[in-house]
């Protein structure tokens, strides 16, 4: 008889989980010292320095090219913020996240082969009641 725990798969799912959570945890402690009503920018420069503060390792401002064909093309698509090299932030300030934005993310976690995206809408009152969004494909 086989007996499958769950390996390699269910610990890289604990894996995001966790860093999620602190991805997470990070936004709402910026969200709740800055507030809303600010530019995306601003949040993103100081969830970057909470980042930091916390040991998260991250990227901004990632190009992301397009392979067509053999050739990689600059099409203008830029991701915010990579976390861990494993999960991608994009983060807004609009009254609502539309599915045009759940569909730019899912176009990220595809063309990067990543798995997990987190859209932030720091635009909200409360980041844990509607601000975000999280993806897995």
């Amino acid at each position: 008889m086989n007996i499958h725990h769950g390996g390699t798969e269910t610990r890289s799912k604990l894996l995001q989980e966790q860093l999620t959570e602190q991805i997470i945890g990070a936004a709402i402690e910026v969200h709740r010292t800055l507030g809303p009503g600010l530019l995306a920018s601003t949040y993103e420069e100081c969830l970057c320095h909470e980042f930091h503060l916390r040991g998260i390792a991250f990227r901004r401002q990632l190009p992301l090219p397009v392979e067509y064909k053999g050739v990689r093309l600059d099409c203008g698509y830029q991701i915010d913020v990579v976390v861990e090299d494993a999960v991608i932030l994009e983060l807004k300030c609009v009254d609502h996240v539309l599915p045009v934005h759940e569909a730019q993310l899912l176009t990220y976690l595809k063309l990067t082969r990543k798995r997990v995206g987190l859209i932030i809408n720091f635009h909200v009152a409360t980041l844990v009641r509607g601000g975000i969004v999280r993806k897995v494909v």
